[in-house]
């Protein structure tokens, strides 16, 4: 299996230097053009990945080289781009910065994985001549690397970018691609909060976004000169794997999808529909209680900008706790553990939860948990076999209150913080809550044992929770990509 697609890597010096701003601009762009997209975001993130979905309606996917081992990376970019007029993959941090100094899986590491040229963003804020002697040390820094060319982001005004370009021409052998200048008000065009932007399904100004970032993309960027730089690549090859149907019984599980629950990566939900699962959206908020399902999933999100409007839905948290009391399998990373706790302290305020797990949990204004984790499961539990290691991610602000001695937990954390004290995995019956985030590429086997355990569920002929709600609403999950040979 080959892909032809056109493909560019954006990437920038360091966070913040604008990179999201640039790929909306440009995905705007060619989504105006007609052009079919392929989107993805280098690394754990699921609040920039949930913008590129949105600007380009298309499901954007995660490439993250420690979580899932780099072949797979390759064959999961093969078959979401197969069919694409264009890929655009948006890097993440710097440019070379990665695990260690060696910049394992890094943006630049994953460039050279997918055979993709890379357009760099700069920031000019202060900074004019200099520029030339980054943008040089990029170049030789890893040969290897095709850097395809620069774009200037909050450049001061005319006499400021007339430098900028002159001292690029003369000393960089790199074409200049497009010059963003300053946006007096760029935190307004999508706000921002702890965890970084706010997330797509938050924000009610999409209409003016889109118009906004058409505009930047169609008098800044010089798409024809991008279009051209994306498809000087050379065809990707790859073997087709061969994918095994799904299990005759098939199940529910359901999944929370609402504004405050949207951390799922398109890999996680299709692993549970390609093992058996129908999906069937549950709204923490509006419903009233869980719908007939066989397993829930609690993905990541923000429980604590509506901690209020969650306590006060108490039919469906009772709803919740009954259903792990009967032994419904129940699977919840970061937020959904947060949900599934007895309490959450944000802001002064103390808010009850589900109350699943005697746990009460705090805000703090710094991160508790940043970055990739490494857990070893060491516990029976449904979802992972006992030796089993497993990479991950986390970043969380809320960190427990509780002593972890009298809570029964299945992960041993080598790398990270989970819960603390080397702790992460609390565990009641057949339900499982960490602050670990998962990716099913690299986490296979957990997808077919969620639905192995929801099989079971099904078959011991638990009983419907009372005041359980009749209406079922098929869960909005993202297809996988067509797949030519």
């Amino acid at each position: 299996m080959t892909v032809d697609s056109p493909r560019l890597v954006i990437a920038g010096l360091s966070g913040d230097s604008g990179k999201t701003v640039v790929c909306l601009s440009l995905l705007s762009i060619l989504r105006q053009k007609g052009l079919c997209l392929s989107v993805f975001k280098k690394g754990p993130d699921y609040i920039d990945a949930a913008w590129l979905s949105f600007v380009s309606d298309s499901s954007c996917r995660n490439l993250d080289t420690y979580m899932v081992a780099p072949e797979q990376i390759s064959d999961n970019f093969v078959r979401a781009a197969a069919g694409s007029d264009i890929s655009i993959i948006e890097g993440n941090r710097g440019l070379f910065d990665g695990l260690d100094k060696t910049g394992t899986h890094s943006t630049a590491s994953l460039a050279r994985l997918l055979g993709a040229p890379v357009v760099l963003v700069v920031d000019c804020h202060k900074v004019t001549r200099s520029l030339a002697a980054v943008i040089n040390g990029c170049v030789a820094f890893d040969p290897d690397l095709r850097i395809a060319g620069v774009i200037l982001n909050r450049v001061a005004g005319p006499r400021h970018e007339k430098i900028i370009r002159e001292s690029i021409r003369e000393y960089c052998d790199l074409p200049v691609l497009g010059a963003i200048p300053r946006i007096e008000d760029e935190v307004s065009l999508i706000p921002g909060r702890h965890l970084g932007l706010i997330t797509p399904a938050e924000f009610d100004r999409s209409q003016q976004l889109r118009a906004t970032l058409t505009e930047i993309g169609a008098t800044y960027l010089g798409i024809d000169d991008l279009i051209e730089a994306a498809r000087a690549v050379e065809p990707l090859d790859h073997p087709q794997a061969s994918r095994s149907s799904g299990p005759a019984t098939r199940v529910r599980v359901g999944v929370f999808e609402d504004s405050i629950f949207t951390f799922y990566y398109p890999e996680n939900l299709e692993a549970l529909e390609a093992g058996g699962a129908e999906l069937v959206a549950v709204s923490s908020l509006e419903d009233g209680a869980l719908p007939d399902v066989d397993a829930l999933y609690i993905g990541g999100g923000f429980p604590e900008t509506q901690a209020d409007r969650l306590a006060a839905n108490r039919l469906m948290c009772e709803s919740v706790r009954k259903a792990a009391t009967e032994g419904m399998p129940i699977y919840a990373e970061c937020g959904g553990l947060i949900y599934l706790s007895k309490s959450l302290e944000s802001d002064g305020r103390t808010y009850p939860m589900a109350g699943v797990f005697p746990l009460d949990l705090t805000m703090h204004q710094k991160p508790v948990g940043h970055g990739y984790t490494l857990v070893r499961i060491d516990r029976p539990n449904p979802f992972f076999e006992v030796g089993d290691q497993i990479k991950g991610h986390e970043f969380h602000y809320s960190g427990i209150q509780t002593e972890l001695s009298g809570l029964q937990t299945c992960l041993s954390v080598e790398r990270g913080v989970g819960l603390g004290q080397s702790r992460d995995g609390l565990l009641y019956k057949n339900t499982l809550a960490c602050f670990t985030h998962i990716h099913a590429g690299g986490t296979q086997d957990w997808a077919h044992r969620l639905v192995s355990a929801a099989v079971s569920y099904k078959d011991r002929g638990a009983c419907n929770p009372e005041g359980k709600a009749n209406n079922i609403r098929s869960f909005a999950a993202p297809r996988p990509a067509q797949v030519r040979s």
